[in-house]
């Protein structure tokens, strides 16, 4: 019963997920979408990166960075020439121009034996997110699903190999989100690339996609 469910869950280990993220980073590489890998100095541990410029609706924000105040500092030519309608065009600027830099790490977890997803998110001007501000980020077609435990499944924790204070996914709720998919693949006889097959699926809920060729490109490793 052992053996069968740790199938299921596909657990991994450390030397299986990096040859997945190998396997993941040279696509990465050819369609130049930014993914790298950083080598924590004097270890041999290390992690996949990727930074993110994502236009957002300023109204995630808190009030004190409301749109209004950062109107001041954009040239109107450049606004304009991104609203179409320019009768909708006061309601747009309200809505679209606030941007926030996500910064993506894939990190081994040798307590769950699986990938884990730490993120950190910012304004431009270097001012980081609230967890609340992060959780508003989410993508709308998962909050209904998470609503019940937010706060459970996106929590703030130092980044076990920066020491520094990051967002993650929590590896407790990974089961739940990758389930489907490997029963899938496991139906359908397939051998899948975990990293793509898991950041695909989880990758999303935090504005993180997965371009397609992943799928059809990243074998799994021999």
């Amino acid at each position: 019963m052992a053996a069968e469910r740790n199938t299921v869950s596909c657990y991994l280990d450390e030397k299986t997920f990096r040859l997945c993220c190998q396997l993941f980073l040279q696509h990465s590489e050819t369609i130049q979408d930014g993914w790298s890998w950083e080598q924590i100095k004097g270890t041999d541990e290390g992690f996949m990166k990727k930074t993110l410029l994502i236009p957002v609706k300023s109204s995630i924000l808190n009030k004190q960075h409301e749109c209004s105040i950062q109107d001041e500092n954009m040239e109107t030519d450049d606004i304009q020439a991104n609203v179409e309608d320019e009768t909708a065009g006061v309601q747009a600027v309200c809505e679209i121009h606030a941007v926030l830099r996500y910064e993506y790490h894939v990190l081994y977890s040798f307590s769950y034996q699986i990938p884990v997803l730490y993120f950190r998110a910012s304004t431009l001007d270097g001012r980081p997110l609230s967890l609340e501000e992060v959780w508003s980020n989410v993508h709308l077609n998962y909050r209904q699903r998470l609503q019940q435990g937010p706060w459970d499944t996106l929590t703030q924790q130092e980044h076990p190999l920066l020491g520094q204070p990051f967002f993650m996914l929590h590896p407790c709720r990974t089961e739940e989100f990758m389930k489907p998919a490997l029963d899938l693949a496991q139906a359908e006889n397939k051998r899948v690339n975990y990293i793509v097959t898991w950041l695909s699926v989880v990758g999303p809920v935090v504005r993180l996609d997965v371009p397609l060729s992943y799928s059809t490109e990243v074998s799994a490793p021999d």
